[in-house]
């Protein structure tokens, strides 16, 4: 297989990441440095080294957890806040997330140490669908999700949501249900910001197939196989996935 594949993998970083570390001569296969991506590898017989460590595959880990309001999706925070990690067992605490969700909103992400799963989950040319459920404050009228599912532009980004649905609305509070294929950075906050409206809580209530469900606030659960083959299926993908990237 490919070489970043091999790193991602073997749990070191996501594809992109495996990338940038080959680019920057980390990596040798067999004694030899190499910093020309694309290059193959045998997992079984070859000697892969990052920073002179030699790399082996892992046993692939995939969580669903229910993140609480008030923590980072990052491993560590120079301003000594609450991370999710915290919330796993030490020895799991390597597993890095899939995609993030901001200090304020909370529900469900996934963590793993499988770099190509992360891929296929987060990359905007696979497309899979992620649904929110969106407290706004004051009333949102139906015109008002119009140019939301249309595309509006904000920041010099394009924002569009798949689907946009209002449950209910009152002069103080209003509910939204949206759903998302693309994870720019507080994506859902900016797109009602875009109409003058501003989020007071927000919630991830489904990733593809895999609903946050039951799970308690803090808590996290493996994903079974199924659930994992199901989340990396074509058809739970907007878009037929590249394969550019094939072994």
């Amino acid at each position: 297989m490919r070489l970043q594949k091999f790193l991602a993998e073997a749990g070191l970083a996501s594809r992109r990441a495996s990338e940038q570390i080959i680019l920057d001569g980390r990596v040798s296969i067999n004694g030899t440095v190499v910093t020309e991506l694309g290059v193959r590898v045998d997992p079984v017989h070859d000697e892969v080294a990052v920073d002179g460590t030699t790399i082996k595959p892992k046993r692939k880990l995939y969580l669903a957890l229910n993140k609480p309001k008030g923590y980072i999706c990052s491993r560590q925070d120079p301003s000594r806040r609450r991370c999710i990690h915290d919330l796993l067992p030490k020895e799991w605490r390597n597993l890095f997330t899939v995609g993030r969700l901001d200090f304020d909103s909370e529900g469900l992400i996934f963590l793993t140490n499988d770099g190509e799963f992360s891929l296929r989950l987060t990359h905007p040319r696979f497309g899979i669908p992620k649904k929110y459920l969106v407290g706004v404050a004051g009333r949102v009228e139906p015109v008002m999700l119009a140019p939301i599912l249309r595309g509006v532009r904000h920041e010099g980004q394009r924002l569009k949501a798949g689907k946009a649905r209002l449950l209910k609305a009152n002069n103080s509070h209003s509910l939204v249900e949206l759903e998302l294929t693309e994870g720019k950075n507080r994506e859902v906050r900016r797109l009602f910001e875009t109409q003058g409206l501003t989020v007071d809580w927000l919630r991830r209530l489904q990733i593809g197939p895999i609903r946050l469900g039951e799970l308690p606030s803090g808590r996290w659960r493996v994903l079974s196989h199924v659930e994992v083959k199901s989340l990396l299926s074509p058809t739970t993908h907007g878009k037929p996935p590249c394969h550019s990237e094939a072994d």
